[in-house]
């Protein structure tokens, strides 16, 4: 039986209702957050769920739960569901109201929605790398916030699969700035280079344990916007978020990065990054 999270209550999934004029319905009206667990743990949740109470700040939404009572309900749903390896997917809207582009009055709840699933890691992909393609950037410029506003990704991301490739490698006037799921980050003569965590992109939470990673164990790192001629010059190319860990990418738009295989520099943080991931949650295979 599959428990979900409806405003702080344990239903099954089955008996899981959202109210029609609920603002994340039908305007995108709201954040969200998904993170990792591993043997039944949470990985980086504080980080996680610290980021999901700034998104919502940035749109004017007051998150009626603080880190603490958001990481013990979802501790509990993990628990219910018995949940090994998985993801937990939660969103917060700004509440049932009636249709209107102004932001409703203070006393309309916002509506906090959870649920789990299992998924495992992405070992084939981590050894052997994905190809992608290239695509304009054409999202808003408050790429920072987790919105549930997510059309454009899914047209970077259905533009990819059709291209028969795993991710989006998207830019805004010749710069990269990041996939339509994850961070990008090229590697150049021994130097890790990522888009500085400004409005064009989300600050990824994996993102930034691969740059303390950096940083903690003396490999050059730097927040730079780099270009297309950069990318394509690169020694090493390598995509990372919450559910894609650390992922080399070997080919961009039918052009090999290096010889088209795991770099050694890439390869060196995936096995740092799942040094992290047990120092947390225990042994992983």
């Amino acid at each position: 039986m599959t428990y979900v999270i409806v405003n702080g209550e344990f239903i099954k999934r089955s008996e899981a209702k959202i109210d029609i004029e609920d603002r994340g319905y039908q305007f995108g009206d709201g954040v969200y957050e998904v993170i990792r667990v591993y043997n039944g743990k949470m990985f980086t949740g504080t980080e996680h769920l610290e980021r999901l109470i700034d998104s919502g700040k940035k749109i004017g939404m007051k998150i009626p739960y603080t880190v603490s009572e958001l990481k013990q309900l979802l501790k509990q749903l993990i628990a219910k569901n018995e949940l090994k390896l998985g993801t937990l997917y939660m969103q917060m809207t700004r509440g049932i109201a009636p249709r209107n582009h102004a932001f409703p009055s203070s006393d309309v709840s916002p509506t906090f929605v959870a649920y789990s699933k299992e998924i495992g890691r992405p070992a084939d992909n981590m050894k052997t790398g994905v190809k992608t393609i290239l695509n304009e950037d054409i999202r808003w410029l408050l790429c920072d916030i987790k919105s549930l506003n997510l059309l454009g990704n899914l047209m970077a991301k259905q533009k990819a699969v059709e291209a028969g490739c795993f991710e989006a490698i998207q830019h805004r006037d010749g710069v990269v700035t990041e996939g339509s799921l994850s961070n990008i980050s090229i590697i150049k003569d021994g130097k890790v280079i990522t888009h500085p965590a400004d409005n064009l992109i989300l600050n990824g939470i994996t993102r930034q344990k691969v740059l303390d990673i950096c940083r903690n164990n003396d490999i050059p790192c730097s927040e730079t916007p780099f270009t297309l001629d950069d990318l394509k010059n690169a020694d090493e190319v390598f995509l990372s978020g919450t559910t894609v860990e650390i992922t080399p990418i070997i080919e961009i738009e039918g052009a090999k990065v290096g010889d088209g295989s795991l770099g050694p520099i890439t390869k060196s943080l995936q096995e740092l990054f799942v040094k992290e991931i047990e120092k947390e949650c225990g042994t992983i295979s």
